[in-house]
């Protein structure tokens, strides 16, 4: 015990007065529940959760420390002013990430969904998120089943969508191309095709297989943010040429399981892979063919070898490991107009 009446101002201001006699009775259950409290925080694992059960730990247990050097008979000013002090500093930590959680959080399921799924891995930040979620205003558009998206040569391109669920068929003059899925752009390849200043429509129909939903950019308003924000124009044009390039594995897949062979979809004649023959070239191969005589010669010198007859494409007989006639055309298409639907 301490030795004289000394007040703790006096313990305080002057030296603290020697301990003349320590107690030797087992410490009480403020100590063990502190002891406790800090083995169980410093357990805790890393990230804003690990973090926030850490600091949840370690602040009642300095405060249950502080509580408990009170009743020290010795010592008892240095453990309460250190114990309150690093209690005090655990709960300012506590708030702030409390808070920094609050500040992150983003509006609604679908748009953590497409965080979590699309931008996270990217390694985006939730603000720029945010910015980006903020130019579609917020919001989450519907599809009903065998909905229209977009009519080929009426639909003007305005906007940029992005599929969050659901499934969209895309179909050109009523032949099936290939399907949109989820965390995919609706119209990517429209955006791509024009400049900002520039108009025009949709060249294939989006119809929805299921019940969709989606978000959606108008045009002017995603430039002014691209224009504005070079991380997000870069971020949109990686987004946007991945998905190019998906779609475009997509037909070259269903190209090369309908005629075993594999087109290189790199090749700038492809250009013209979804627009089927016009009428125009229809006629003028049928007068190629009929023009075509073998018993026919020229006026003056040796008559010409006959030419080889033209098969149709019906027949499906050509030589294996070459592609067939509706290949060897030149405007041969990318996924062929009579593919059955899937």
């Amino acid at each position: 015990m301490w030795n004289g009446n000394s007040t703790l101002l006096d313990a305080v201001l002057r030296a603290h007065p020697p301990c003349a006699e320590w107690s030797n009775s087992t410490e009480g259950g403020l100590y063990h529940l502190g002891n406790t409290l800090l083995w169980l925080g410093y357990m805790g694992g890393s990230g804003t959760f690990g973090a926030l059960y850490i600091f949840g730990c370690l602040a009642p247990a300095f405060l249950c420390h502080a509580l408990w050097g009170w009743q020290l008979p010795c010592g008892a000013v240095a453990a309460v002013t250190w114990n309150g002090l690093l209690g005090a500093l655990c709960l300012l930590q506590l708030a702030h990430i409390l808070y920094r959680l609050q500040r992150n959080r983003l509006p609604g399921e679908e748009f953590r969904s497409l965080y979590t799924c699309v931008f996270l891995p990217l390694g985006v930040p939730v603000g720029v998120f945010k910015e980006v979620a903020a130019a579609c205003d917020g919001q989450v558009l519907s599809l009903a089943e065998e909905e229209t998206y977009a009519l080929e040569g009426k639909t003007p391109i305005d906007r940029l969508s992005f599929l969050l669920s659901g499934r969209i068929r895309v179909s050109l003059e009523g032949q099936f191309l290939h399907y949109i899925f989820p965390f995919q752009f609706l119209d990517s390849p429209e955006w791509e095709s024009l400049r900002p200043m520039e108009e025009g429509n949709f060249q294939v129909t989006l119809t929805a297989e299921t019940d969709c939903r989606y978000i959606s950019w108008r045009r002017r308003k995603l430039y002014l943010l691209l224009s504005r924000d070079r991380y997000i124009a870069r971020l949109f044009s990686v987004m946007l040429g991945s998905d190019i390039a998906d779609k475009l594995y997509s037909l070259n897949d269903k190209l090369f399981a309908r005629s075993n062979v594999r087109l290189d979809i790199r090749l700038p004649s492809l250009y013209h892979v979804l627009t089927p023959p016009s009428s125009a070239d229809r006629g003028s191969g049928h007068q190629t063919a009929a023009s075509a005589d073998p018993d026919a010669g020229t006026a003056e010198g040796d008559p010409e070898p006959p030419a080889p007859a033209v098969r149709s494409p019906a027949s499906g007989d050509h030589l294996p490991g070459r592609p067939s006639h509706r290949l060897q055309r030149g405007r041969a298409p990318l996924a062929p107009t009579d593919t059955p639907n899937l």
